[in-house]
């Protein structure tokens, strides 16, 4: 008896303390602490990503374009979190009309606070948008998504826009592209959603936009060959920052898909190791293709491939299992492969291949998902009619994001001086439009011969601050 006794008296101590954690873990007002913990985290990490996009294109570019591209990326993170604070965030999530939510539910993140997001959706009032977690924190996670999108299309118009023209174009797309997608694929009573199309990172909202739209300003811009007049050599001039950006986009893509479970749970679990598996298969892939075909695996083909995988498998990492994210991964590479290959040989200048690796990953990824997610994973399973739809989706997304973006790009053309010169080109962007060099004169390999009477040696370069130097004193 006493025995018996003791196991009641533990259970009954057992079950106050889970209820005791439950209540801590749990905050007033429904807020979650493990929940809100990982989405804090995630969105740190999702932020992260674009600096190292920025060396990931960086490292790709010829080295007296470096700061250009770089600054085209960092500018995203003031120019677009400024307006998605303001109305972005209301255009996307705020109650739905067709193309846009209402603006005025959210400007200046009114109505958002420490409390769950209040739901916009029709027979939804009244309701959390995203349970457990503050809408600030909703907010700011979904806003680092608006940052990058249009970052991505930076690698494919790389060395031939000016600074002035790319600020615009980048406000004015995100208004007529992005916002739009993501309301309708992830906002309250979004049509897309609503029809059963799915989404769980970004295949559509992020990758297919950005790479249409990229593959839109390539055709609408002429290519640096033309530009120059000249055969353009398009080896990367630092792989290092290659792989350095390849590094912080993967870490940072734990966040991007991970997060994206809007919580810390089972389906946060799948997508985290879907995103690993399907990285690291399309990165071998992709090396022995090449390995194959160009005789050696290089470095910058094995980060080129990583990334390929990482943007196939967003649309579908909480929705498929770990031997789906293998499949995805294979068949990323060997389709993203083909597809820079062949806009490549097609004579095309898209400069960092945004097109065949973003664009077609995300649009593969995207159609794949309507075939290999199973149901226990996260309530949606593969068959005809869900391929059907993220077919239809994905179509709909590639025709209208390389319409938009041509449109935008040849009107700019209409009424701004949108490519620089050749005399800009050849000299670098990084000096002609912002006046520093990524690289001074004590980078490079090749010294100047000191002189016999080691003298002053009069030049024609700049201190890593812009700074012209007419005369240096030999050592």
């Amino acid at each position: 008896h006493w025995l018996i006794c003791a196991q009641v008296l533990l259970s009954i101590m057992a079950e106050t303390i889970t209820a005791d954690a439950v209540a801590d873990a749990v905050a007033p007002g429904g807020i979650d602490a493990g929940h809100t913990a990982w989405i804090l985290m995630s969105c740190a990490l999702v932020n992260f990503m674009t600096p190292g996009l920025a060396f990931f294109y960086g490292g790709l570019v010829r080295r007296n374009h470096v700061l250009s591209i770089i600054i085209q990326n960092y500018v995203c993170m003031g120019i677009i979190t400024l307006i998605w604070v303001v109305w972005g965030f209301s255009l996307c999530f705020g109650a739905s009309g067709w193309f846009y939510g209402d603006p005025g539910d959210f400007v200046m993140l009114n109505r958002v606070s420490g409390a769950p997001l209040p739901h916009e959706g029709r027979g939804k009032m009244g309701e959390a948008y995203v349970e457990g977690i503050p809408g600030l924190v909703f907010a700011a996670y979904q806003g680092m998504f608006a940052v990058i999108t249009p970052a991505l299309m930076t690698g494919a118009f790389a060395e031939r826009i000016k600074f002035a023209p790319f600020l615009v174009f980048v406000v004015l797309w995100v208004h007529l592209v992005y916002f739009p997608w993501c309301h309708w694929v992830w906002g309250p009573n979004g049509w897309l959603m609503t029809w059963g199309v799915c989404d769980f990172a970004g295949g559509l909202v992020v990758h297919v936009t950005a790479g249409f739209s990229a593959l839109a300003t390539v055709m609408a811009l002429p290519s640096r060959e033309k530009l120059e007049g000249a055969p353009v050599d398009t080896t990367p001039h630092n792989v290092p920052y290659v792989a350095l950006g390849t590094a912080l986009l993967w870490f940072g893509w734990f966040g991007f898909n991970g997060g994206s479970a809007l919580g810390s749970d089972s389906v946060a679990a799948y997508a985290l190791i879907n995103t690993e598996i399907s990285a690291s298969v399309a990165l071998l892939v992709w090396m022995f293709i090449e390995w194959k075909l160009e005789g050696k695996p290089s470095l910058v083909g094995v980060c080129v491939g990583a990334i390929a995988g990482l943007a196939t498998i967003t649309p579908a990492a909480g929705f498929v299992k770990p031997w789906a994210a293998v499949v995805i991964g294979t068949a990323s590479a060997i389709f993203c492969y083909a597809c820079v290959y062949g806009l490549t040989k097609m004579g095309y200048d898209d400069a960092l291949d945004v097109w065949g690796v973003h664009g077609m990953g995300g649009f593969l990824g995207t159609c794949l998902l309507g075939v290999l997610a199973e149901h226990d994973v996260n309530g949606v399973s593969g068959d005809w009619n869900q391929f059907k739809k993220q077919l239809a989706a994905a179509l709909l997304c590639a025709i209208y994001s390389f319409v938009v973006a041509f449109a935008l790009m040849k009107g700019l053309m209409l009424v701004m001086d949108v490519v620089p010169d050749v005399e800009m080109v050849r000299s670098g962007l990084d000096y002609s439009m912002h006046g520093m060099l990524a690289h001074n004169s004590d980078d490079d390999d090749a010294k100047p011969k000191k002189s016999a009477a080691r003298g002053p040696e009069k030049t024609e370069e700049m201190d890593g601050s812009g700074a012209k130097v007419g005369i240096r004193l030999d050592p």
